[in-house]
């Protein structure tokens, strides 16, 4: 059968988005049939989902209140897996950076919007810093970017374990492994009746913005595609490689970090158990760069796809008796398809000669 084909190399936009939409209709289906195997009609499920979500302001601000973690990280993973560097710890890197933000909130002696600039750059660099690491390790040790950045997942989550039952450890707090609460000048201002810290989604727009110019009109952009595309035409053309690992790993690993900073000063305001920091949402963004296909400012509409799918999960939760894993199966249901439907966008009918 596949004489009849050959690759397509830049699909049209019309095939990315319909082979993409069959491909979440898909995943919708069987995550209907998970949702029938716990004993829920879906038709009542997607009607309870519908009207905790979009028919409430508070079930739709959850929706964007999710989004903003995913728009933050989806937008660097989508550089980076444009460049092929496949980045899988943006969850330990979203940890370091509110590991970071939370040692400026605790001990610096900084305060007000001084200190909230600090609290961010420190958690850009905390997650930046936290992906250079295999970053190095690929370019000089060939070392699997896919595997270093996964285990390091868990050297976040442990490290930021040790830190609020140890040396962090809340003189307040008594019978939990948290911090102290943040003092006042550190805690993000939300929009009335809301957990939308606003700061961290306009920072998220602005610079899903910023990194859609510089991926279409910058050297650096230029050089990214050459190197993600083909990386021999990249040599060829005296593009360094290294330059452009280095500065997609800074960027997703910063970006990730900065999505740390906004949930432990804008929702928990303390560093706390990582599981509660983060619900998997530096996993749940690679789906959010997939869906944008290496393009950052798609990247708000397709994180607002999956905080709807995170805000549903509450809804089924609460509404419906429901375990909150099912989220995970139904992101993980929608990653499985995307992938599967790839090869679907990337060939096309061979021409009659």
């Amino acid at each position: 059968m596949m004489r009849f084909l050959e690759p397509d190399l830049n699909p049209p936009r019309y095939k990315v988005a319909l082979v993409s939409s069959v491909a979440l209709i898909l995943a919708a289906l069987a995550s209907s049939l998970v949702i029938w195997g716990f004993g829920v009609n879906p038709l009542e499920a997607i009607g309870a989902i519908l009207k905790g979500t979009f028919g409430d302001w508070a079930g739709f601000a959850e929706i964007i209140r999710r989004a903003i973690p995913l728009l933050l990280i989806g937008a660097g993973l989508s550089l980076a897996f444009r460049a092929k560097f496949f980045n899988i710890g943006a969850e330990g890197q979203l940890l370091m950076g509110a590991a970071c933000a939370g040692g400026v909130a605790l001990f610096s002696p900084l305060s007000g919007a001084v200190g909230i600039i600090a609290m961010f750059a420190a958690g850009f660099v905390g997650g930046a810093l936290w992906c250079w690491i295999p970053a190095f390790l690929r370019q000089r040790l060939n070392v699997s970017e896919i595997l270093s950045t996964l285990m390091l997942n868990y050297v976040a989550t442990f490290l930021l374990l040790w830190l609020i039952g140890g040396p962090w450890k809340g003189k307040t707090v008594f019978g939990y492994n948290r911090s102290d609460p943040f003092p006042d000048w550190a805690i993000l201002p939300l929009i009335p009746g809301t957990y939308i810290h606003w700061i961290t989604l306009l920072l998220g727009l602005i610079l899903s913005v910023i990194l859609q110019i510089v991926l279409l009109r910058s050297r650096f952009g230029y050089e990214l595609q050459v190197v993600g595309g083909n990386p021999r035409a990249a040599q060829y053309a005296g593009i360094s490689s290294s330059k452009v690992i280095f500065g997609v790993a800074l960027i997703s690993g910063g970006l990730a970090g900065l999505a740390g900073v906004g949930e432990v000063a804008g929702i928990h305001n303390r560093l706390l158990d990582p599981s509660q920091i983060s619900l998997g949402y530096g996993f749940t963004a690679i789906i959010v760069a997939w869906l944008a296909r290496g393009n950052p400012l798609t990247v708000i509409l397709s994180s607002l796809l999956m905080g709807f799918v995170f805000a549903s999960g509450d809804v089924l939760k609460l509404n419906l008796g429901m375990p909150t894993k099912v989220v995970d199966v139904i992101s993980g249901l929608t990653l499985f398809f995307l992938i599967g439907s790839e090869p679907f966008m990337l060939l096309k009918r061979r021409k009659k000669v």
